[in-house]
């Protein structure tokens, strides 16, 4: 989880002033958490809890209400009744990750993301974005070769994964959807050596970046096992205590073991 979080906080910068190279500072003096953030670790919450989704994610956005949301999706978390959007933005997609890591069946987990989607994100496009990135994380947990995940996801999702960061970046642009962003953060997973690298390239695609390294940093740590000390300890000290807590609570029990 601390995976997913970390490219949120890397890639924060990068949303407004987008790069197209890998190298860039990893961690930018004016890099910080956003809703990214708050609404992994609002799954993580309920995951733990064994608590509803939707209300879970209300009572972590009205705590922290300018980490960065959409229009429709901040307007969602201030109204007293559950009612999706039909979205199909990445925001389906970039608070799943707990999902990926806390499930141990595929159906079961192809499940719950599409209940952590479907009380704001419920265009089949939202619904299908927060399961791939799920999907993505679970097989890369359980071991899968890279190729076998590609597949999987591929015929699966129907998503085009035969591309490369290098193919894709030239003509990449900032976008919001599903559609638009999973894909891509996939294959900036699949064509990594290791979880930095994953990050780096994520954000050198040059869009909607905080969103696209939240997505690959949860399925690199899965994959790699393991993320650099210095990121970890760099962003535990960025979260304050009570997000810090959900993600500590949530390593405990799932024994993932980068916390």
């Amino acid at each position: 989880m601390l995976g997913a979080i970390a490219g949120d906080v890397i890639g924060s910068v990068y949303e407004q002033f987008p790069v197209k190279t890998e190298e860039f500072p990893l961690f930018h003096p004016h890099c910080r958490f956003t809703d990214d953030t708050v609404m992994t670790v609002a799954i993580a919450a309920a995951i733990l809890d064994s608590s509803d989704y939707a209300r879970a994610l209300k009572s972590f956005g009205r705590k922290y209400p300018n980490a960065g949301y959409g229009s429709a999706f901040i307007g969602w978390i201030f109204e007293d009744e559950v009612r999706p959007y039909n979205s199909w933005g990445n925001g389906a997609a970039m608070r799943v990750s707990p999902v990926g890591f806390a499930f141990d069946d595929i159906d079961r987990v192809l499940l719950e993301a599409k209940r952590t989607a479907e009380v704001s994100h419920d265009h089949p496009e939202g619904i299908k974005g927060a399961q791939a990135a799920a999907v993505a994380v679970f097989l890369a947990r359980k071991g899968e070769t890279k190729e076998n995940i590609r597949r999987h996801i591929a015929q699966r999702f129907g998503y085009n994964l035969n591309r490369t960061v290098d193919e894709i970046r030239p003509s990449y642009r900032f976008d919001i959807s599903c559609q638009g962003t999973v894909p891509e953060a996939i294959i900036a997973f699949l064509d990594s050596c290791n979880y930095e690298d994953a990050v780096r390239k994520a954000i050198s695609l040059g869009g909607d970046s905080d969103t696209l390294a939240c997505i690959t940093g949860g399925i690199a740590e899965a994959y790699y096992r393991s993320i650099p000390e210095e990121i970890v300890q760099t962003v535990r000290r960025m979260l304050p205590e009570d997000l810090l807590l959900v993600v500590e609570r949530f390593y405990q029990r799932f024994g993932l073991g980068a916390a």
